[in-house]
């Protein structure tokens, strides 16, 4: 990972609603070393479950999932517009959709998981 994140490297770990992955290639730039990794093993269960509805193409529990992600925050790879989607991991007894995201990145089939909305980035690692 240090590889990806240094821009040495690829990734070509196949995400949950990935066909055949495709290696992604990241330049080094400051924000993409403000993206972490975890491992998907590590995920909450309610990040999987969203997870597997993406796969599934949804029924998703809110209408903004889905959405283009704008990437304002400058914190995820720089990508063309409309690259990255939005969708909610539910917060077990939170009355809102609380600040938990899946992001996805269209092209290389990557996932992202934030858990203080948008403010930090880990890549999901799918192969642990």
């Amino acid at each position: 990972m240090s590889a990806l994140l240094l821009g040495g490297g690829a990734l070509s770990a196949p995400a949950a609603h990935a066909a055949p992955a495709r290696p992604v290639a990241v330049s080094a730039t400051p924000s993409v070393l403000t993206v972490g990794d975890i491992c998907h093993g590590d995920l909450p269960s309610e990040a999987h479950d969203t997870l597997d509805l993406v796969g599934q193409g949804g029924p998703f529990p809110f209408e903004q999932d889905g959405t283009v992600l704008q990437n304002r925050e400058g914190v995820l790879p720089g990508q063309d517009a409309g690259y990255y989607h939005g969708y909610t991991v539910i917060a077990p007894g939170s009355p809102t959709r609380g600040a938990r995201r899946i992001v996805t990145g269209e092209q290389y089939h990557e996932d992202y998981r934030t858990a203080d909305h948008y403010t930090s980035f880990d890549l999901v690692d799918h192969s642990c």
